[in-house]
């Protein structure tokens, strides 16, 4: 890369790797659980990826799994945690499944109703929001060290899309996604790639 498109930020997006629920596929928000000794392979792993790229800022979530990542990954030494990347609090869906929870409440979606007792779409939003204002005053490249549904959302934001459009980013543990700009212009964001293991 040679002349501004150098200068223009890239923001290197990992979600954790694997936990116990994760696995499970029970929702995790604020419950602090540890990697499994897969989730600590998976990020492992992840330093023959990062290893290489130079980063002038990285950032991490508060929440242990995000920060161990992090960690394993070569990078945890350099990382200031940021409130705004922690995961979306699902209140009473807290340890809960998504089909457990549409038995209850048919239809449901996380990215339309929210949860009771947690977070709504709109303060997720406000919250990745932020984040991104900060980011993009930053240059060079920039790991985030976050979760599965608020990385779904950044990567939303990060385009412009409204919040109910995550639903269609998924995201697996310990995956590489990349939010850039287009044509070396700071107002073309862009996903330059979503979800690689």
């Amino acid at each position: 890369m040679t002349g501004l498109q150098s200068e223009l930020p890239r923001i290197y997006l990992v979600r954790h790797g694997e936990t116990a629920w994760s696995l499970s596929g029970q929702h995790t928000g604020r419950t602090d659980l540890p990697l499994t000794a897969n989730g600590e392979q998976e990020a492992r792993k992840l330093s023959e990826r990062l290893g290489p790229v130079k980063f002038t800022r990285v950032f991490t979530s508060p929440l242990q799994r995000a920060r161990r990542t992090g960690e394993l990954a070569g990078l945890g030494e350099r990382a200031e945690v940021e409130p705004d990347a922690v995961e979306w609090d699902y209140g009473d869906y807290e340890g809960r499944r998504p089909a457990e929870i549409r038995s209850e409440r048919p239809g449901w979606n996380i990215f339309q109703d929210g949860c009771p007792g947690g977070e709504s779409p709109v303060q997720v939003s406000e919250r990745a929001d932020r984040l991104i204002a900060r980011l993009r005053r930053l240059d060079g490249n920039i790991a985030v060290f976050a979760h599965g549904q608020f990385g779904r959302v950044l990567g939303a934001r990060w385009i412009g899309l409204p919040i109910r459009e995550a639903q269609h980013l998924l995201l697996s543990t310990a995956s590489l996604s990349i939010l850039g700009y287009g044509h070396n212009i700071r107002e073309e964001t862009a996903i330059v790639s979503w979800n690689t293991v």
